[in-house]
């Protein structure tokens, strides 16, 4: 086990790490298969083989207090002022472990059944034509705003049953939330998240009640017939649910979308290769996001005593799983460093493993696809008009926009 307390090799906050961690990546996995960073008081995990072994490892859990007290697992209980957030964040199966998990995502996961999101190719194909159609028109514009956020969250939000003319906030309340997800989050990124929870809650609990009264052929909808017939889901968890699916499933979407076309851009002799060869489509969604990982790390914690490469991870500690790291081990890949949009072998974990593994991976993997081949289709042109900003977050990998013309 190396230390980690002050190094060059793994600092969230430094924004030249932020932009290419993957040289650091390197270091830690040459240094050993477990370290300890002081500064967020958690165990850093590189390697694939045990990351992938780890998301499947019951004695850790997204959550400890199904088994323990803050005071028993030696934490501190969060702060009064951020009960919103937290309440919201701890009823969504996320953050849930069996049998409250295994209960609630038997429910949802019939949503995202292969033949449910099959069903949904024309209208997702038909919304990216749409969306690349208009940019088209325009002669360029940003990717993010005009393609990259609007795919996912109106297909999610369609499936939620939330109301075109009521989607602007989704948005914006999924990035305040999300800013919590961070290491070691601002007292400023804790105040917007709760605001965000609070309003987003009683939007929720508007949509749900107006279902309640006229149900309609919508996941809410089929989320209160489940309780009524015996399913038992709380408000909260109903809520909670709902705010998991629209964060879920569109922020991993909008990132790897920009990204994976911020990588293109950068890798030319792939791109044409792409634009040459639509049938790649498939293959290059899984190498981008195996290539810039849009969740760097995961966080879980032990639950009972673990060993690792002979050092003992003790109950009650964090460990923060890399993938972004696990996605570029040589030991899984061939010549990881470079981005191959034909890769066949590609085991990445951008998905997650074990009982947590992304229920709408499949969605996601269509949207990507779909957009990917409007983009080339209606815009083989395509290019870069100026150099993107990152976003400075490190957990949650970003750019603030895209900008192209055609």
């Amino acid at each position: 086990m190396a230390a980690l307390e002050s190094s060059r090799a793994f600092d969230p906050w430094d924004p030249a790490f932020v932009a290419d961690p993957y040289p650091a990546y390197e270091e830690l996995r040459a240094r050993g298969r477990v370290h300890y960073y002081e500064p967020t008081n958690q165990w850093l995990v590189p390697h694939h083989a045990d990351v992938s072994a780890l998301l499947r490892d019951r004695r850790l859990g997204r959550t400890y207090q199904h088994r323990f007290t803050h005071e028993d697992f030696g934490r501190t209980a969060p702060p009064p002022e951020h009960e919103p957030f937290h309440v919201l964040n701890d009823h969504g199966m996320l953050d849930m472990e069996p049998p409250d998990h295994t209960r609630i995502r038997r429910l949802v996961s019939k949503a995202f059944t292969p033949r449910t999101v099959e069903r949904l190719k024309p209208y997702v194909e038909t919304l990216a034509g749409e969306l690349v159609g208009r940019l088209v028109e325009a002669g360029g514009g940003d990717l993010l705003a005009d393609v990259a956020e609007p795919l996912p969250v109106s297909v999610i939000a369609e499936m939620l049953g939330v109301p075109e003319s009521e989607r602007a906030p989704l948005r914006p309340w999924s990035a305040d939330i999300c800013g919590m997800y961070e290491l070691n989050p601002s007292e400023d990124a804790a105040r917007k998240a709760v605001r965000a929870s609070v309003e987003f809650t009683e939007y929720l609990r508007g949509l749900i009640e107006a279902r309640r009264k006229e149900p309609g052929d919508d996941l809410i909808s089929g989320l209160i017939a489940a309780h009524d017939e015996g399913d038992r889901l709380t408000e909260q968890e109903m809520i909670s649910t709902c705010v998991l699916l629209l964060n879920a499933g569109h922020e991993a979407t909008v990132n790897a979308t920009v990204t994976g076309w911020w990588t293109l851009f950068r890798h030319p002799e792939q791109l044409a290769r792409l634009r040459a060869d639509h049938a790649l489509i498939p293959t290059a969604v899984e190498e981008l996001m195996r290539y810039d990982t849009p969740l760097q790390l995961f966080e879980r914690w032990v639950l009972d005593d673990i060993e690792i490469d002979g050092t003992t991870v003790p109950r009650g500690a964090e460990i923060a799983m890399l993938f972004g790291s696990a996605n570029r081990d040589a030991a899984v890949f061939e010549d990881p460093e470079r981005l191959d949009l034909s890769r066949a072998e590609n085991p990445h974990i951008s998905f997650s493993a074990g009982i947590h593994y992304c229920i709408g991976a499949p969605l996601a993997r269509l949207e990507l696809a779909s957009s990917m081949s409007a983009l080339l289709t209606k815009a083989p042109g395509l290019r870069l008009v100026e150099e993107p900003v990152r976003k400075p977050g490190f957990v949650i990998r970003g750019l603030e926009g895209l900008s192209v013309e055609v």
